[in-house]
């Protein structure tokens, strides 16, 4: 199998992006456009993390998404489920920033989403990037990001949703149906992988059920906007200063 199947099974999601990982940043500039660069972009700002501050960055792959939440001081830790998306990431920065090591603030550490390998209340700011589709369990997912976050701190969450304008909406539908496979068969190293994308982002709650879901999960003052026309939603929250848990 070179895909997931939508059950989302958490080894053949894992084994589906240890396939893609060589490719997987270019891959993605291709297929977006150069967007991701802007929503990248976003996300930093909206996590906003300053000097001392400490963030877990979700499903990080590579660590690209990474290295932006510490220019202004932070440290991140990356964390991912795929071992070869981490060894990528580890590699391109000359074999350093693996656990317990690090560089230029970033930190490469292998887990799961669903049992995160961190204290209660470690992180300032935990942030995930069109990786909360890929969980197994929504609700879980958050769950555990509200545990190993402080009182106070605060959520981003960079996801794939519903465009807002109609016809734009149908034109986007069929891009990722028609256009988006093909376009990945002359430019991944596992095209199968971006059939699942597509239907994943398909099946993928709108704006507003994901905030019901993120509320549902313990998160408070959840708020969202759109970024290129509501293909991707950011959507904040902070978890409240005194839980039931």
């Amino acid at each position: 199998m070179t895909r997931a199947s939508l059950d989302k099974q958490p080894h053949e999601v894992a084994a589906m992006f240890d396939r893609t990982a060589r490719r997987y940043d270019l891959v993605n500039d291709v297929l977006s456009l150069g967007q991701d660069r802007l929503w990248r972009k976003a996300t930093s700002a909206a996590i906003d993390a300053g000097p001392g501050e400490l963030v877990l960055d979700l499903a990080a792959g590579t660590g690209t998404s990474t290295d932006a939440f510490t220019l202004l001081g932070a440290r991140a830790i990356a964390c991912d489920f795929s071992l070869g998306m981490l060894r990528t990431g580890v590699e391109r920065r000359g074999g350093a920033g693996l656990s317990g090591g690090g560089v230029r603030g970033v930190t490469f550490v292998a887990g799961d989403g669903l049992r995160l390998p961190f204290a209660d209340g470690a992180f300032d700011a935990v942030t995930i990037s069109f990786g909360l589709r890929n969980m197994a369990d929504t609700h879980e997912a958050l769950r555990e990001l509200l545990r190993v976050t402080r009182p106070g701190g605060r959520l981003v969450i960079c996801e794939f949703s519903r465009p807002q304008i109609k016809p734009f909406e149908l034109v986007y539908s069929q891009y990722l149906m028609k256009l988006l496979p093909p376009v990945a068969r002359m430019v991944s190293s596992n095209p199968d992988s971006y059939e699942y994308l597509a239907e994943s982002i398909q099946e993928w709650p709108d704006q507003a059920a994901l905030a019901r879901i993120i509320q549902e999960s313990g998160w408070g003052q959840v708020a969202w906007r759109n970024l290129s026309l509501g293909i991707v939603a950011l959507h904040r929250a902070v978890k409240p200063q005194v839980t039931d848990r």
